[in-house]
């Protein structure tokens, strides 16, 4: 793989444009291209797919830049009490992000545009190219009616975004990158959800103002950085047991990284996701005793399942929404189409060199509160 000078060089030659705005992206970057071309072990696609992706980021950042340098009216926009979902990966959050996307009167971040914010969606004419052929409402102006978006025009968790500014976890999920995932874990996110926030403005722009709902596990490990840049977030937590959600999770990580590269390490991956998540949670559970416990809904898994909409309409009550028939009738039709999600056969814990009685051991104090905020008498 180039180096990130490289890459850089890359990214202003095939735009033409040469201001990345703030600096902030640049030590990520560097130790990012440093730990993938000194630990990934990337195969032939993994090195073409990585630099691909990170020339990718930089485009869109400087495309973003241009886009404010052109139109500095895009900064009036406002991010008014976004809602964010953050919680343990695999616990149901991102079903629930499908459901909430299925309300008409909100604004979700799309999967098309996920990693492509420019041009502004608000200043495309017609269907919009990033869609593709195949979006899930391609079709929809002649069978009429709000459906659950799904597909390409689904709704995406912020990493693209937060890889804008080279802190995201997209990164870990794609290659063993240890020096990279070690500095990400302790870095100051500040300057990322400013810029995050930078390029919702920008989505928004030309556009009617509707809430946000916008989400991303690794958000817990971040929340003070967060609302620095959104000091009128609210939060929505699902809950699970956790010594399901790290071997799920490690399990996912294997998928995709053994694509980008023929030496995995599956303890290591086990490890990172142990890590990662317990500290998540260490920083979640003092976020919300540092005042801040109002600003949470919570949701546990099991209940989740059982009634989807009712939990949605307590949700909804919470922030002082109202659950509209035509949402309603949305969120049905998609959970009657997709009730049981995606499953994945369970691994053997041993292959990433976990034990789940240690992993329960790790999230004790996560596990006491969980009963209080998502009681498991009422999700039983």
């Amino acid at each position: 793989m180039q180096g990130y000078r490289q890459l850089i060089d890359r990214a202003r030659n095939e735009t033409g444009l040469d201001d990345f705005g703030r600096d902030s992206f640049r030590e990520g970057l560097e130790i990012l291209v440093d730990s993938l071309r000194r630990e990934a072990r990337l195969n032939a696609l993994g090195e073409s797919a990585l630099a691909e992706r990170i020339v990718l980021h930089l485009r869109q950042r400087l495309e973003i830049e241009d886009w404010y340098r052109r139109h500095p009216e895009i900064a009036e926009e406002e991010i008014r009490q976004p809602l964010f979902g953050v919680s343990l990966p695999r616990t149901g959050s991102s079903a629930l992000s499908f459901l909430l996307a299925s309300d008409p009167a909100i604004r979700y971040l799309r999967v098309w545009e996920s990693s492509r914010p420019c041009p502004p969606p608000g200043t495309v004419d017609g269907p919009d190219p990033r869609r593709g052929v195949s979006a899930s409402s391609a079709d929809e102006s002649l069978k009429g009616g709000h459906r659950t978006p799904t597909g390409i025009d689904g709704a995406m968790e912020c990493q693209d975004l937060m890889a804008l500014d080279f802190k995201s976890q997209i990164f870990q999920a794609f290659a063993q990158v240890p020096r990279y995932s070690d500095w990400l874990l302790q870095a100051d996110l500040t300057e990322t959800y400013a810029y995050q926030k930078r390029v919702l403005k920008l989505l928004q722009w030309r556009q009617p103002a509707r809430p946000w709902r916008l989400k991303a596990p690794s958000h817990m490990l971040y929340l003070d950085a967060l609302v620095s840049a959104f000091p009128d977030a609210r939060f929505v937590m699902t809950h699970r047991d956790p010594s399901e959600v790290i071997l799920s999770v490690a399990t996912v990580y294997a998928d995709i990284v053994g694509k980008f590269t023929d030496s995995i390490d599956h303890a290591y991956l086990g490890d990172l996701n142990l890590r990662t998540w317990s500290e998540a949670m260490r920083r979640a559970i003092a976020f919300r005793d540092a005042g801040n416990d109002h600003r949470f809904h919570d949701i546990h898994f099991r209940a989740m399942h059982r009634d989807p909409l009712a939990q949605v309409r307590e949700l909804y009550a919470w922030l002082g929404e109202p659950v509209s028939p035509e949402f309603a009738r949305t969120m049905a039709e998609w959970w009657a189409a997709n009730e049981g999600g995606e499953r994945l056969a369970k691994p053997d814990p041993a292959r990433f060199g976990l034990d789940l009685a240690e992993v329960r051991g790790m999230f004790g104090e996560y596990l006491a509160r969980m009963e209080r905020w998502a009681p498991s008498s009422e999700a039983a």
